[in-house]
């Protein structure tokens, strides 16, 4: 056995290599040209590896070369605003070598090893330091300071020396008592989660801006959702709003096996998107990672993982990070494609019996955790799931709810209806809901816990009622049951439906969320009264004020807007009522 092999066989992106001496997820070069791969598998005298490249044309007897490392990522100034390919090389870079197409066999690395960075300590010499300790900046964009930190498996040392200047990424700017140097590049194996100190409880929400994310389904800083649904409901545009708009300072968005003109729209996009928060461009807080369906399927599992490590690294630098994976199905069917390749007993629908493993090892790197040195870190994933035909009922869909915590179920028909965001509120649902409870009593309101639960009972009891119209006419209900129905579709249609592409309506704060929703709840509890009182319906609905409301969303100034239509609704209703 020794660090070189020979290839024995070849089953389209495995490959079985025989004399090679190598641990499991060791980096491997196969074929003449040195095409990357990983080991998954070893059997007696036999190494399997995943090949992250076409492997066409590799024939038995070409040699096979272990590198003795894991596949690791590298970590430092120049993350942000890149655009990479599954393994982390930079496709402007590849671009600039090979034109559009990518060859094989090409190498790039992660980061500029030419760029120079201002560095700027933070530390003197003679200060205790540990892994995970802060010791400078860089200024990495206009948006992000970027953190340069002690390697975090470094035991509790002390700085020796340090040094200000311009660096490239390779440049010791110091080093430790125990002889260690400090650069700005690290190294790290992306199938190991790097340490943290404590893990926190989910009880602070991700703001989002989206009605009804924020208000009926929420999700935590540090929490998992998906997005599961059919092609054309919307996951891109809602995972594009997650990006610009959650409350999180960076933004990892992996395009995951998804189709070419998709990932098009996402590159193309966000270059030239605007971050609300700073005025800058979006890419100035955001690594995108682009894995295309027509790419090596081997691959898509490499780029969850170099994605889920890039966001731990900032997250350890004290920022909140969203990472959006779009879409996990595409990755659960490349490991589908491999297992059938090892000839392993399947699963479900042909899924390997690991699904289930493979997801959750990914959905639990999130969290709100304690770094090392004190500092508060979180990664938000939010995963799309692409089932066929909408089937939520499919293994991937299925095995990815026991996982997470938030289920935003995107709805065909409601798509078709043009009602965007396009969630099924009788579908989805949030475990968030208690945890969260005393942070929205706290900071938005105490009445905000109750108005939800109202605002949801009647949107079901709406769903019962339309049964019986759709056999019978709204016009053979009661009226107060008419009313119900009436008061529903102000829910959904003044408050749930959302547009993204209207400059005031994209974004909705908590605080007008709260105003919004408790309007339109003190104009069901007064048209209530009025009806007791004998007032007709047609002269309820009739009323300017409910008409009013359904303009406040696009009302920038909406709590002077929400004032005259309070005050205009109860004289409405007084006026009702006397006559």
């Amino acid at each position: 056995m020794s660090l070189v092999g020979e290839i024995f066989r070849v089953a389209g992106p495995v490959v079985t290599a025989v004399g090679l001496q190598a641990r499991m997820y060791d980096v491997a070069k196969v074929g003449k040209e040195g095409l990357m791969g990983e080991v998954i598998e070893i059997a007696d005298d036999k190494t399997i590896i995943q090949v992250y490249e076409d492997t066409s044309g590799l024939r038995p007897g070409e040699p096979v070369e272990n590198t003795g490392m894991p596949l690791s990522v590298e970590l430092g100034p120049g993350l942000l605003t890149s655009i990479y390919d599954g393994i982390q090389r930079p496709l402007p870079i590849l671009k600039s070598k090979m034109g559009n197409f990518i060859e094989r066999g090409v190498t790039a690395s992660g980061l500029s090893h030419e760029k120079k960075w201002q560095f700027t300590p933070t530390v003197n010499a003679g200060d205790k330091v540990s892994g995970g300790s802060i010791i400078g900046t860089v200024p990495e964009t206009k948006s992000i300071v970027h953190k340069v930190m002690v390697p975090p498996l470094t035991g509790e040392t002390a700085i020796k020396d340090i040094k200000a200047g311009e660096f490239t990424v390779d440049e010791v700017i110091g080093h430790l008592a125990d002889g260690t140097e400090l650069r700005l590049l690290q190294k790290w194996p992306v199938r190991k989660p790097r340490p943290f100190k404590e893990k926190l409880r989910p009880d602070i929400p991700l703001v989002t801006g989206q009605r009804i994310l924020d208000c009926l389904f929420p999700i935590a800083k540090g929490g998992t959702a998906a997005i599961p649904g059919p092609f054309g409901s919307g996951k891109t545009v809602t995972q594009q709003q997650l990006a610009k708009w959650s409350d999180a300072e960076i933004v990892v968005y992996i395009g995951c096996g998804e189709r070419g003109n998709e990932m098009t729209e996402v590159l193309s996009e966000f270059p030239h998107l605007t971050d609300p928060k700073s005025g800058n461009p979006l890419m100035d807080r955001t690594v995108l990672i682009a894995n295309t369906s027509n790419m090596p399927v081997a691959a898509r599992e490499a780029s969850v993982y170099t994605g889920i490590t890039i966001a731990e690294y900032y997250r350890d630098m004290g920022y909140g990070v969203s990472l959006m994976a779009d879409s996990t199905s595409r990755w659960a069917e490349a490991m589908r494609e491999i297992s059938s390749r090892l000839e392993e007993m399947p699963g479900e629908e042909g899924y390997p019996a690991y699904l289930a493993a493979r997801l959750s090892q990914f959905y639990e790197r999130a969290g709100r955790v304690i770094t090392n040195m004190g500092k508060e870190g979180s990664v938000s994933v939010i995963g799309a799931v692409s089932p066929p035909g909408g089937d939520f009922s499919e293994p991937v869909t299925q095995n990815t709810l026991r996982i997470v915590k938030v289920f935003w179920a995107l709805d065909a028909k409601l798509a078709q209806r043009r009602h965007f965001p396009a969630i099924n509120w009788l579908n989805s649902y949030s475990l968030y809901q208690d945890s969260l409870k005393e942070w929205y009593t706290k900071n938005i309101g105490g009445d905000w816990n109750t108005l939800k639960a109202e605002a949801m009972e009647l949107l079901q009891r709406e769903s019962e009622l339309q049964e019986i119209v759709q056999l019978v006419g709204s016009d053979a209900l009661p009226e107060d049951q008419q009313l119900t129905l009436e008061i529903a579709r102000m829910i959904r249609e003044y408050f749930l439906q959302q547009n993204a592409y209207h400059e005031v309506d994209t974004f909705c704060s908590l605080k007008k969320q709260f105003m919004m929703m408790n309007e339109i709840m003190a104009f069901g509890r007064l048209a209530k009264r009025a009806l007791a009182a004998g007032v007709p319906m047609p002269k309820i609905l009739g009323l300017k004020s409910k008409t009013d409301l359904a303009k406040v969303k696009f009302e920038a100034d909406f709590e002077k807007y929400l004032g005259n239509v309070d005050n205009e609704m109860k004289a409405e209703f007084k006026a009702l009522e006397a006559a």
